[in-house]
């Protein structure tokens, strides 16, 4: 069986299309997994270290492009549609899954045009244009909030949360042997020290990069008594500014792990005692797979304020702190890192909470409809 995925672009559409590639594979380690991405997007770089072969199509981005490109971008339509034609023939594709994003359409549409078997992830509370409009050529869409299902047919929905790879709650093989993670925190050190994870999404936010940076003094010897360890991904634009103001401020590669993009994000986040995050419905999945307080600072300019809202569910949950980036300084993000590092029950319980919005099934129950339909239509 070959399973053609169209996604990419950003982490945002990759990481779920990748947690369930890796499903197919455990389910029936003989599919072909095929994804279908762009030249410009985070696809080519992810998807070599995951091991996915990748096909190129000449998609273009519609959303947030102006008037000019996004009237250019249509009128590429048919020529992505065409180039997902051939690649679709040309691999057997038996099931095509879209994940939103500019691939997504020229890909769905060539599918239904061959007749393949065709699905839709959709992982915000409110779906992206690009799935809206693909919603009447799918055989099913699985959406992760029942808000979203509603801009579909309901008898094709399926509330199914956001597929996360198995890597973020199944503990490793020296883990399930008792091993501790391998945290910053255990480096030479005799005794054990907290670690804040922080990171924008794939590819960095600066408002968050900012204010970490201008939060290091506040949070220097405040927090426990062996101090604290970081990890910060930090986007390629931000990456070599951010890591002289950790040098600058005495925060060592011992203590500080600053990096551009973080390949192994399942082995950061069950390190981290703490996640200071933007709220991306795969961030929010992720967190709650794994049972992680957070403070969340949603992306303002986000396309129907889909973040602000994924964050409003964990902060009324228990589960985290909402802080709005026009409220974020490097003293306040310092001192909501602090006050929480310092109170190990309320972290404890906010953990919990977390981990009772999480979904740890998605994927599995998302491959076992998509197989049951290929069989279907076959």
């Amino acid at each position: 069986m070959t399973v053609v995925i169209a996604a990419g672009g950003t982490g945002g559409h990759l990481y779920p299309a990748v947690a369930l590639a890796r499903e197919f594979l455990h389910r029936e380690p003989d599919t072909s997994i095929v994804f279908v991405g762009t030249q410009r997007g985070l696809e080519g770089t992810v998807l070599s270290q995951e091991g996915f072969v990748l096909e190129r199509v000449a998609a273009r981005p519609v959303m947030g492009r102006g008037l000019a490109r996004a009237a250019g971008a249509l009128l590429h339509l048919p020529v992505a549609c065409w180039q997902s034609v051939k690649v679709l023939r040309g691999r057997r594709a038996d099931l095509v899954i879209g994940v939103g994003g500019y691939t997504s359409p020229p890909v769905l549409m060539a599918a239904w045009l061959l007749g393949i078997p065709r699905v839709i992830l959709e992982p915000n509370a409110v779906p992206g244009m690009a799935n809206q409009a693909l919603g009447p050529l799918a055989n099913l869409v699985f959406v992760a909030f029942a808000s979203a299902g509603s801009h579909f047919g309901s008898s094709k929905v399926r509330l199914a949360g956001t597929p996360v790879r198995r890597a973020f709650f199944e503990p490793t093989a020296a883990q399930a042997g008792g091993a501790a993670p391998p945290t910053l925190s255990k480096r030479g050190q005799a005794g054990q020290r907290l670690t804040l994870l922080v990171f924008g999404g794939s590819q960095g936010a600066r408002a968050i990069n900012n204010a970490m940076v201008e939060a290091l003094p506040h949070l220097q010897g405040k927090v426990g008594d062996n101090g604290l360890a970081v990890i910060h991904q930090t986007g390629e634009a931000d990456y070599a500014r951010v890591k002289a103001a950790y040098d600058k401020a005495g925060i060592g590669h011992d203590r500080a792990e600053v990096v551009p993009f973080l390949f192994d994000m399942p082995r950061a986040l069950r390190s981290a005692d703490l996640v200071v995050a933007r709220a991306g419905a795969v961030t929010i999945a992720e967190l709650t797979a794994c049972g992680k307080p957070a403070i969340l600072i949603p992306l303002p300019s986000a396309i129907y304020g889909h973040q602000e809202r994924n964050a409003q569910v964990l902060a009324s949950a228990g589960a985290a702190v909402l802080l709005l980036q026009d409220q974020l300084t490097g003293p306040r993000l310092a001192g909501e890192i602090t006050a929480l590092l310092r109170d190990a029950s309320r972290l404890a319980a906010m953990g919990t909470r977390s981990r009772a919005i999480g979904r740890t099934d998605s994927a599995e129950v998302i491959v076992g409809e998509c197989l049951a339909l290929a069989r279907r239509e076959a």
